[in-house]
């Protein structure tokens, strides 16, 4: 069988499944069109601002309709956090103090945090949480890969204030975690354990459903303005949302006590970030998409893949069990080949800066590190598995596959 059959037999297939990711696009679509109008979005609100940004109404604005479009009291969405790990260090330090505890309850954070939290072994990382007085610990997910309550109310302490869950599966053959999935955990903080919040790492998540875990009970969602909600067009940037006693605690740590969100400009304009929400279903609908055909490709050549092809999801994530480091490379090195960006470009597998293992990663975005563009990466260790996401368009992310096929000699 050709490429382009196997191509086309996954299409059909898909049917269902890709109308089912066209009407939450439009289910999501509306909600944004409406917070837009209800905000009044105009010119004006894409204007810079320059030195303290005192009254920024654009700032002001995307923060507010952020906060609608999740069902929280408040936001921080700002170009001058570097990354959705930045963040979450910034959501970690502002919600807990020396002394206190954080648990983990969806088992191991995304490699990059331990070094936030100071989990490696021996010393602390300098300026980690654990050399500042801030203790760790986690439980797994139970077997059918839902939070464990029983397991989570267990391991509190009480000194805990923190509860922390990674709605995504990060680097883990892992189901992610339906917005929804949250409440129960949520509920049992609140009515039990009121003294201790609930913190979602959201990246990957935002528009792959008609909710957010803040809908659900989440006190904070944590993630960043280059995945999802950037729909390929914001430049840089976090986002951080939930209670107003929880944002305005981390404010402090984005400017300074006293000050939080008073200030803070941008010299550029704010457009590439309302159009880019604007765009985002959208955009993650093509993602989707092409995560959904990926997988079934891989399925009818006998690969194990999750999630299913056929199966609603919670993240724009698709992992692939290659096997062999060989697959894995000859896979990143596909999808680099297909990119619009140094395509010419080889990826091979190297010691990233906060990660345990070498990683591969082919990545040829207009936006450095965009996750929503077209990427896929993974550790160099067994099973050898990649991880997709992304794809601005469909057609785009269906010409890469046939290319990483053929460069892996399908």
């Amino acid at each position: 069988m050709t490429i382009d059959e196997r191509i086309s037999r996954a299409e059909e297939a898909l049917a269902p499944v890709f109308a089912r990711i066209d009407a939450n696009e439009e289910a999501c679509t509306a909600r944004i069109l409406d917070a837009f109008r209800d905000h009044g979005v105009a010119t004006r609100h894409f204007a810079p601002t320059v030195g303290y940004g005192y009254d920024d109404i654009g700032r002001d604005t995307l923060a507010a309709i952020w906060a609608d479009l999740f069902g929280a009291e408040a936001a921080i969405v700002r170009p001058s956090i570097a990354s959705g790990t930045a963040a979450l260090s910034l959501t970690l330090f502002g919600l807990t103090r020396p002394g206190e505890h954080i648990l983990s309850a969806t088992g191991t954070p995304y490699d990059t945090l331990l070094d936030v939290i100071g989990e490696q072994e021996g010393e602390p990382t300098p300026g980690s949480l654990r050399e500042m007085g801030v203790s760790y610990s986690q439980v797994e997910l139970g077997a059918d890969g839902a939070i464990d309550l029983e397991a989570v109310e267990k391991a509190l302490r009480p000194n805990t204030t923190l509860v922390i869950a990674q709605r995504s599966r990060g680097y883990a053959w892992r189901p992610s975690l339906m917005p929804e999935a949250f409440a129960p955990l949520a509920d049992m903080l609140h009515t039990r354990h009121p003294g201790v919040r609930l913190m979602v790492d959201n990246c990957y998540g935002e528009f792959v459903c008609a909710t957010e875990p803040t809908h659900h009970g989440a006190d904070v969602c944590v993630g960043s303005l280059i995945k999802n909600p950037g729909g390929g067009l914001a430049p840089t940037g976090g986002y951080m949302v939930g209670r107003k006693d929880a944002i305005e605690r981390i404010s402090w740590r984005i400017t300074a006590p006293g000050i939080g969100l008073e200030v803070g400009s941008y010299a550029a304009s704010y457009q590439p970030f309302y159009q880019g929400l604007f765009m985002a279903p959208h955009t993650v609908a093509q993602a989707l998409k092409t995560a959904c055909l990926t997988a079934r490709v891989f399925e009818d050549m006998g690969r194990a893949t999750t999630p299913p092809s056929d199966e609603p999801r919670a993240d724009i994530i698709q992992a692939l069990r290659l096997e062999t480091p060989e697959a894995l490379i000859r896979f990143c090195q596909g999808i680099q080949m297909a990119s619009p960006v140094d395509s010419m470009a080889m990826p091979e597998p190297w010691d990233m800066p906060g990660y345990a293992d070498q990683v591969i990663m082919a990545a040829g975005t207009f936006v450095s590190g965009a996750s929503i563009e077209l990427s896929a990466d993974g550790p160099m260790r067994p099973p050898y598995t990649a991880y997709m996401q992304g794809a601005l368009t469909y057609a785009h992310g269906k010409l890469a596959l046939k290319t990483a096929l053929k460069h892996m000699g399908v």
